[in-house]
């Protein structure tokens, strides 16, 4: 079962990764406006690239782990995503926002464990 719950967790930490590529395709200093730019940017190419081996992950993960509780793990990624948001890119992250991560992390917690 081990090895299905680390292909959940490279999953996670891809996806987390491919995440932040797209953010700094869609924002960084040399961002030209428009959709074709953004999409030829290699933070983007990248990005995408992530996700796509973030989803092959994911399926051999749910080869053994039950789906209802395989994706709300993935939640994760919203409390690391918020916190590298705001150190890399200054994205606030106030009370609500850290009240509504402490939650996350508490059912994901619940549910891991369940």
């Amino acid at each position: 079962m081990m090895p299905f719950w680390l292909a959940l967790a490279g999953a996670i930490t891809i996806s987390l990764g491919g995440q932040v590529l797209l953010k700094a395709g869609a924002t960084g200093a040399a961002a030209e406006p428009g959709l074709i730019a953004q999409m030829l940017r290699w933070q983007t190419i990248v990005g995408l690239g992530c996700y796509g081996a973030s989803a092959f992950l994911y399926i051999i993960a749910l080869r053994k782990i039950p789906m209802s509780v395989a994706l709300p793990c993935t939640a994760a990624s919203y409390v690391l995503v918020a916190i590298i948001g705001h150190f890399a890119f200054g994205e606030i992250l106030g009370t609500q926002r850290m009240a509504a991560i402490g939650l996350i992390s508490v059912g994901v917690l619940l549910l891991a464990s369940a």
